[in-house]
């Protein structure tokens, strides 16, 4: 839920709008926005995503996160330490250890 709401909010900002001012351009209450990422209501509906999708020219299944783009492990762990930072087996496994702690605690 919070996952889709924050991309909403990042596509939101590289077009340099508000969500409020998306709401109105796709003619959504912005309650409904509000009210999910509150928790209020679990899932958005199919026509509410559709609207947001083709008002950012993406897939339906890109806002449910489900048609990201694939990164190699050696791609992430370039992205989360630089190039100048040896990765050990040891130091990966602690932080998808500690990944599936952030994933389950923000479950709960």
């Amino acid at each position: 839920m919070q996952f889709v709401y924050d991309l909403i909010e990042e596509l939101c900002l590289s077009k340099g709008i508000s969500v409020t001012a998306l709401c109105k351009d796709c003619k959504i209450p912005r309650s409904t926005l509000s009210d999910y990422k509150k928790g209020r209501i679990k899932s958005l509906s199919a026509d509410t995503l559709c609207k947001i999708a083709d008002y950012f020219g993406v897939t339906v299944d890109y806002l449910c996160g489900t048609d990201l783009p694939k990164t190699s492990e050696a791609d992430a762990k370039r992205l989360l330490f630089g190039d100048d930072f040896i990765v050990t087996d040891k130091v990966w496994n602690e932080l998808k250890q500690y990944a599936g702690f952030l994933k389950n605690r923000e479950k709960s």
